[in-house]
């Protein structure tokens, strides 16, 4: 068959989406809910939803990621089980210099929140099934393959689905092969937990920047999700000590701000890389995880996901043919994301690659300090924080 655009068929659908995480839910959730027909959206995903929703993964959503989960009708659904963070208080160890962000500075309820994955997806996955967008799932995608004016998705069992424009937002942690394949390899590795302390702050997110990179403690329930970067070899090391011992590590690297640690969770690790080069044609885009996979340090990549997905369906609703609405996608996000993956970037080349001690880690200790006297700047940190560049 001729693959011509006069022997085309119609497309089945506007919009296929490639990945049912939160942010493709989101952007599909958003295409509906700004006027695309529910019958022209597909959703397509390899996990069940009942698997999703049991990820234990612990994620920080910004103010305004909150709003959007609202705008779609998840929050309602979801805010029984998250955590408010008041406060972030930034520090260096051991050194001068410390940001501390309270929500009563900006007249809001809460800086930012603390979720699990799970209940993020099962929040989303039940909001939009109150529309009628088709949802595959389990249904791997084995190929994208792009057709004159429209765009084919090939799945595995053999059936291929049509659509104007193809959205990939598949996302996940990296293995190490894929690490060493990014743009960036960081050479740092993340240890993740939920610990519980003898004096913890009730409300108080911290980001503690480390001889070797960043130590956030995000409050949850009753304790701590820890998120630890370290070195490689470091990670081997800590990840082989029992819990007792574990925990006075953290608490040597951490310091003594909220008492002694007392408990640890299993502890998980993977490693770190960025990838910001994210791929587009013209009846293809790429959004989340799948177009910029950061660094952790002050928890962006996910936030900055969901922008991408209201900005996408803004663009996508205006111009359903796809090409335009994506040329104006990629204009309306180039600032957001060129600024926070070189602010991720930024601080995490800082620590991972200036040996201990060096002069760039003194002077972001003399930032912090510097940031938290100066009312401009101060304010210009937490609005990247909570809402990105706009």
């Amino acid at each position: 068959m001729s693959t011509t655009d006069t022997a085309l068929s119609p497309p089945d659908y506007d919009v296929i989406i490639c990945g049912a995480g939160p942010v493709g839910l989101s952007a599909a959730a958003l295409l509906h809910k700004r006027g695309m027909s529910a019958a022209r959206i597909a959703l397509i995903d390899a996990k069940a939803a009942e698997h999703a929703a049991q990820d234990p993964r612990t994620i920080a959503l910004s103010h305004g990621s909150q709003q959007i989960l609202h705008d779609i009708g998840a929050w309602p659904l979801m805010a029984s089980a998250v955590t408010s963070i008041h406060q972030i208080h930034v520090s260096r160890r051991g050194h001068f210099g410390r940001t501390l962000i309270n929500r009563d500075d900006y007249n809001l309820s809460a800086l930012g929140y603390v979720v699990r994955y799970g209940a993020l997806v099962k929040a989303l996955t039940t909001a939009l099934a109150s529309s009628a967008v088709t949802v595959l799932r389990p249904a791997e995608v084995a190929g994208i393959e792009e057709q004159g004016p429209q765009a084919s998705v090939q799945l595995a069992d053999g059936r291929t689905l049509s659509a104007n424009v193809v959205v990939q937002a598949e996302g996940g942690v990296f293995s190490e092969q894929t690490a060493k394949a990014l743009q960036r390899d960081y050479e740092q590795v993340a240890i993740v937990a939920h610990v519980t302390s003898s004096a913890s702050i009730d409300h108080r997110a911290f980001e503690r920047f480390t001889a070797e990179g960043p130590l956030a403690l995000l409050p949850q329930d009753d304790g701590y999700a820890l998120v630890w970067c370290v070195r490689p070899e470091t990670a081997k090391r800590l990840l082989a000590l029992d819990a007792p011992s574990f925990l006075r590590a953290l608490g040597e690297a951490f310091g003594a701000r909220v008492g002694r640690f007392t408990t640890c969770s299993a502890r998980n690790s993977y490693p770190l890389g960025l990838n910001a080069e994210p791929g587009a044609s013209a009846h293809t885009v790429a959004i989340g995880n799948a177009a910029q996979t950061l660094h952790p340090v002050a928890g962006q990549g996910l936030n900055l996901g969901l922008r991408d997905a209201v900005v996408l369906a803004g663009s996508l609703t205006r111009n359903a043919s796809g090409t335009a609405g994506l040329a104006e996608f990629a204009a309306q996000r180039r600032r957001d994301r060129s600024a926070t993956i070189k602010l991720t970037d930024l601080m995490a080349r800082v620590f991972a690659s200036a040996p201990d001690g060096a002069p760039s880690q003194a002077l972001l200790g003399l930032s912090l300090g510097l940031i938290d006297v100066a009312a401009p700047a101060k304010r210009l940190l937490a609005e990247q924080m909570m809402f990105g560049w706009r």
